[in-house]
């Protein structure tokens, strides 16, 4: 068993720009969970947590994309190690500015936290919510994002050298936002096994719109895949044992993959294996919305393809959206939805991702 000692808190540490060394991060935990908002409360607690020696590893929460939530225990040296890739990945070195506007409820927010401590970053804390730059005014070298976040803070994100942004993907229509800003974007993949990201990728530049489809890995991480195709993750440092994952890939290389979508979400119409993420792609450019692709049961096929689109003003009628999809040069006649149905809102997850099994359920819930 690894040795449950706290890791050091680096000396150039600052939270809300207060210098603090352990002792100091007691009553500043107690104020946060007693007299603090509910996110101040959050991660009051977990700081607790990491402080506590009696505790050998720190419990975490999975998201619930693809299965029920779970926790996970989580040797603190690994979560160490994560945040010395992250450092090392993104050239953020002590006394880096770093703002932190993601909950401490999942292991993204988390993860701030323990870089800025074991690293000496200078961390800043705002409330998380989908406007999460509207009140900063200062500049910063770094920061993690959700789609939705960046979505709404284009208008500050020059106040951010470096961003990275994850937790679902990232719309076309929000990377041609991106093109030519001066803030660097980098969607990154992860979950909360591998402690935070293991790959990323520069999502916008300066000179092109086209962004690089393959993710690489970060520290001592390298990739391989299943007879399924699925992304193998091994890690000496992050992981106790290769991590079986249900993300079809095309490998690259040992360090290099370009993500394809979920094995569980792969539909079978007639014999044709579809991946709902491929169309969704294709299909992108038309739809100024939330949407996903999914089937229901047929008779004939199996499963049959269908098109789910949340309500938005102007959205097109069905037989429009359906004929301006056929008129695609990249989709193929078995990509193109047989049904189409517009909803007001999606089922979601605990961390608010579209939750794909339970909205299709909703919706022939209603339909029925």
């Amino acid at each position: 068993m690894l040795d449950a000692k706290l890791p050091e808190i680096h000396p150039d540490f600052k939270l809300n720009g207060e210098h603090l060394e352990v002792k100091d991060m007691y009553p500043v935990c107690y104020s946060f969970v007693k007299e603090g908002k509910a996110y101040e409360e959050l991660l009051g607690n977990f700081l607790l947590d990491w402080l506590n020696e009696s505790y050998e590893t720190i419990k975490l929460r999975t998201s619930g994309t693809t299965e029920a939530p779970k926790e996970i225990f989580v040797e603190r040296e690994k979560m160490v190690a994560s945040a010395n890739f992250t450092a090392e990945t993104f050239k953020l070195l002590p006394k880096s500015r770093v703002l932190c506007c993601i909950p401490a409820n999942n292991v993204a927010g988390r993860m701030m936290l323990i870089r800025a401590m074991v690293l000496g970053w200078h961390l800043d804390l705002v409330e998380p919510k989908v406007k999460a730059l509207d009140e900063v005014t200062k500049k910063y070298n770094f920061c993690a994002l959700t789609p939705l976040q960046l979505s709404n803070s284009l208008h500050k994100l020059h106040l951010i050298e470096k961003v990275i942004v994850g937790g679902a993907p990232v719309s076309l229509h929000l990377k041609k936002a991106l093109v030519g800003r001066s803030t660097k974007v980098y969607e990154t993949f992860g979950m909360t096994e591998t402690i935070s990201h293991v790959a990323y990728r520069r999502i916008n530049s300066r000179k092109k719109e086209k962004s690089n489809p393959n993710f690489k890995a970060i520290g001592d991480v390298q990739f391989s895949v299943d007879k399924r195709s699925c992304l193998i993750i091994h890690s000496e440092k992050l992981l106790d044992k290769s991590l079986v994952t249900n993300d079809i890939v095309d490998l690259i290389d040992e360090t290099h993959f370009v993500w394809k979508g979920r094995e569980g979400n792969l539909i079978n119409s007639g014999g044709v294996k579809i991946h709902p993420e491929e169309v969704e792609k294709k299909i992108e450019p038309l739809i100024n919305s939330e949407f996903i692709i999914a089937s229901k049961e047929d008779k004939h096929l199996g499963e049959k393809l269908i098109l789910i689109v949340k309500n938005y003003k102007g959205i097109p009628s069905s037989e429009e959206l359906e004929k301006n999809i056929k008129a695609l040069k990249t989709i193929t006649k078995f990509e193109v939805p047989k049904e189409i149905h517009f909803v007001d809102e999606f089922e979601r997850t605990r961390t608010k991702k579209i939750d794909r099994k339970a909205s299709v359920e909703a919706l022939f819930s209603l339909v029925k």
